[in-house]
């Protein structure tokens, strides 16, 4: 079946996990826990299709406020995909920067007012739920950490493949100045080594910068001791 995330087409089946689905076709949902629940980096507004994924759990209702589920907010780490339908998620990320984009300064207010509600007001419920579950060892504290190591790697992999798919026009002035640098250098290597002979090389470069083959000149002296 074709799930849509962040409006791109991605290849799911039921009994899939909605972030797994997102990591196999590469689309952008955050996971800095490695999917443990404790983060809130993989949130999700389900647009279309809430029908067709498991109710959420404990551990979605103690991250996620009323309001936000509402408006269709869910886990993605906690999310599977319980029968065939139609399903559209838009990623919490997504969502802000479309507004950034779109120039919409009230909304982005709005938006950040009701994450800072969320966050105060189930923070409590979160840190108990959590500390609940280390207790009950269904969360490793050492695992979590090898779980957010790698959850960072591919956050990292994701926002800059994001921010060049959104700006593509910055990956132009990265080699226009990687480019002057390079030819600054040479240019300075080469005056270096004409004006030396040869005999000075700046660090990096070889005699080929010099514009010349010359061998640098040598005078043999003779040393006779008498």
């Amino acid at each position: 079946m074709i799930i849509s995330i962040n409006d791109k087409p991605c290849e799911g089946h039921v009994g899939d996990l909605l972030l797994r689905v997102a990591q196999l076709n590469k689309s952008h949902i955050g996971c800095v826990c490695g999917g443990n629940a404790i983060c809130q980096s993989c949130f999700v507004y389900v647009k279309e299709g809430s029908e067709c994924l498991s109710p959420p759990g404990l551990e979605e209702r103690a991250f996620i406020s009323d309001k936000l589920f509402e408006e269709g907010g869910r886990l993605a780490c906690r999310s599977v995909i319980v029968k065939e339908g139609t399903i559209k998620v838009m990623s919490r990320a997504e969502y802000l920067r479309r507004l950034v984009l779109g120039l919409k300064l009230p909304e982005v207010i709005t938006y950040a007012q009701t994450i800072g509600y969320n966050v105060t007001n189930k923070l409590p419920d979160g840190a108990a739920n959590l500390f609940t579950r280390v207790k009950e060892g269904t969360v490793s504290p050492g695992d979590s950490l090898r779980k957010i190591g790698s959850g960072l790697a591919y956050g990292s992999l994701l926002a800059s493949t994001a921010f060049m798919e959104t700006f593509p026009f910055m990956q132009y002035p990265v080699s226009i100045i990687t480019g002057g640098v390079n030819g600054l250098f040479k240019n300075a290597a080469d005056v270096a080594s004409k004006f030396t002979g040869g005999c000075l090389q700046l660090p990096g470069t070889d005699t080929t910068c010099c514009g010349t083959n010359k061998t640098p000149v040598t005078q043999p002296v003779k040393i006779s001791i008498k």
